[in-house]
């Protein structure tokens, strides 16, 4: 299973939408810029990790765990009989 390419242009359409679009259409008021500082640090840490869960079950560093006698079995049945 390999990356795809819809959902990252999905989700970085999405999350730059909140980082980047948001934060031009907030509000004038005191807090303006603390609220855009948030939307923008919110749409990249979002992002990055989505971004790392996508890419970590490309590749991911645990394997099933097979009992014994399922391993004896696959091996049986694929001609690698144990001793």
């Amino acid at each position: 299973m390999g990356a795809a390419a819809v959902p990252f242009i999905v989700f970085t359409v999405f999350w730059g939408g909140v980082g980047i679009v948001l934060p031009i259409i907030v509000p004038k008021g005191p807090n303006r810029g603390i609220i855009q500082v948030i939307l923008m640090l919110t749409g990249v840490t979002c992002w990055l990790f989505w971004l790392c869960c996508y890419v970590a079950q490309m590749n991911p560093l645990i394997g099933p765990q097979l009992d014994r006698h399922t391993l004896l079995v696959m091996a049986k049945e694929w001609g690698n009989e144990l001793k």
